[in-house]
């Protein structure tokens, strides 16, 4: 892994346009627009509803908000993605940090229909900022977990269209704000290459009163400075999840469309999108 300046450049100089607009917009609370945390408030059960695109906006369930079917944007993977074949929900080892439940589920944009075995890959730094597989991290550089798999992890979707991963609450490292990485397949198609982020009040909190992110509290980037969220709906910018804090554990839940072909995926300009171009996906 490269410094942090030189780290941040290289990833700005992989940056390519948008395939897509964001699924969801940051709410004046600094939350998504997606459904209801659990413990938040109840939600509708989906399979008794009418599929949303036939429901008037003000009838559409929690688990199904409105605009969620807009296609979620694509975004460069980060320095940081390989893939290990760890098809597990449970992700964090033996990663300390707050524990977090992180909720998804895959619809077909446009009809707005449940996506059943889609494969799902999660990965994230730890509570220090950390990534496994690499080494040359940490704040002075000199940190390393090249032999390490923790907090990557793949699940297949259900016939709801949802994958849950038990993980901790990622930390943060220099020049970016915290956030997830995502990468969705349906047989050997990419539909998403992208990044999910948190609110920053409620990283804030959660650095500032919860071991082991009190060592390193304040993060030194926000939403609005990170050079790949604040471009809005290009490169996977402004997608917010919706999270809540039930008996301790932290929630976070989102709503993902995607285009079933994998064309907005492999259409979309630049470094990524040329490269799944020539990989065929």
């Amino acid at each position: 892994m490269i410094g942090r300046q030189t780290r941040r450049t290289a990833l700005a100089s992989l940056l390519f346009g948008a395939a897509a607009t964001s699924l969801a917009r940051p709410t004046a609370a600094g939350t998504s627009a997606g459904p209801a945390p659990t413990g938040a408030q109840p939600t509708a059960t989906p399979s008794s509803q009418p599929p949303p695109s036939q429901t008037p906006p003000s009838q559409v369930p929690a688990s199904q908000a409105p605009g969620a079917c807009t296609l979620f944007p694509q975004a460069i993977e980060g320095p940081f993605y390989f893939d290990p074949k760890l098809v597990t929900p449970d992700i964090a080892g033996d990663r300390p940090g707050a524990a977090t439940t992180l909720e998804l589920r895959v619809i077909e944009s446009g009809p707005c229909t449940p996506i059943r075995n889609a494969r799902v890959d999660i990965w994230h730094a730890d509570a220090r900022g950390v990534y496994s597989g690499y080494d040359g991290q940490g704040d002075d550089g000199r940190v390393s977990a090249k032999s390490d798999t923790y907090l990557r992890g793949t699940q297949f979707s259900d016939a709801d269209g949802r994958v849950t991963f038990n993980t901790i609450y990622p930390g943060w490292y220099p020049g970016r704000t915290p956030h997830m990485h995502i990468k969705i397949f349906l047989d050997a198609t990419t539909l998403v290459t992208g990044q999910i982020y948190f609110p920053d009040a409620f990283s804030q909190s959660v650095y500032a009163t919860r071991e082991p992110y009190t060592v390193r509290p304040v993060a030194d980037t926000t939403n609005a400075r990170d050079f790949l969220f604040a471009r809005g709906g290009i490169e996977g910018g402004g997608t917010v999840m919706a999270v809540a804090t039930s008996d301790e554990r932290i929630v976070a839940q989102l709503v993902i469309a995607v285009d079933r072909s994998g064309k907005a995926a492999s259409a979309a300009p630049g470094v990524g999108g040329l490269f799944r171009r020539m990989l065929g996906q």
